[in-house]
């Protein structure tokens, strides 16, 4: 209870510098946009080229592109802080903060700050997952919605796995925002088919920064029914997995920091 509680203070706080800032809210919303619009317009030129990729056809494509944007909407919504954190919270000794407060470091990092931006980024989601489900004509039951909710949710926790790795570097070397820009740019692979892809580039997705599992494989389940086992289940086994590790890395990362002054 005492964790809603101090929750709910920062979602307040975050909405009153929404309701402030109001026109950077709009500007970022539009930015977001037009990139989605303009990917969606590459995507519609590729396919005025080819009648499929590699055996997909454009609005399972379009599910896929939709069913990325979820997971990935959901984390940037929640967790977006790490960034601010392997950029310059480190660099600048202002990590102390969270030191000095009764509440996990960790969950003070992921709490501290909501990225309203990222409804836009979910929404889009489910619109387009919603539009190319109906153009497919796919059916889903009470058990595919269930399913669904669970691939979403642990493909956040991917995307929020990354971020903890990725921000942790900084508690070395002070600054590993290109780092963690790198290992999260790799989330850009996963918005197509891995069949499309050479050996390295799919078992680097799937096995290594497995963010092929926060869209690919579990929108392949709703699509053609193929290996739940590996499809779904493998988008938990990746989640649980990746965030041991990342906590692992993130404790080991708090007891080597020093501060570093500003």
């Amino acid at each position: 209870m005492r964790f809603f509680r101090i929750y709910k203070i920062f979602v307040a706080q975050k909405i009153k510098m929404l309701m402030e800032y109001r026109v950077d809210f709009l500007t970022g919303a539009t930015s977001f946009l037009i990139t989605q619009l303009t990917n969606l317009v590459f995507i519609g030129i590729i396919f005025g080229q080819i009648p499929h990729l590699n055996g997909f056809l454009f609005q399972e494509i379009i599910f896929i592109y939709g069913f990325s944007l979820m997971s990935k909407g959901l984390d940037h919504l929640l967790t977006d802080n790490f960034w601010k954190l392997a950029y310059f919270v480190v660099r600048k000794g202002d990590f102390d903060k969270y030191l000095t407060r009764p509440i996990d470091p960790l969950v003070h990092v992921i709490i501290e700050n909501i990225e309203f931006d990222a409804l836009g980024e979910f929404v889009t989601g489910i619109v387009l997952f919603i539009i190319s489900s109906r153009k497919l004509k796919l059916h889903f039951g009470p058990l595919d919605i269930l399913l669904l909710i669970i691939a979403v949710i642990f493909g956040a926790m991917i995307f929020t796995a990354i971020k903890i790795l990725g921000a942790s570097i900084a508690f070395w070397i002070q600054r590993s925002g290109s780092i963690l820009q790198i290992f999260y740019g790799t989330s850009d692979f996963a918005r197509y088919p891995t069949t499309i892809y050479n050996a390295f580039v799919k078992n680097l997705i799937t096995y290594v920064i497995p963010f092929a599992f926060t869209s690919y494989y579990p929108a392949v389940y709703f699509l053609r029914g193929e290996n739940p086992l590996f499809n779904i289940g493998g988008v938990v086994v990746a989640a649980v997995i990746l965030l041991l590790i990342s906590i692992c890395v993130w404790n080991r990362g708090l007891s080597a920091y020093e501060s570093a002054g500003s």
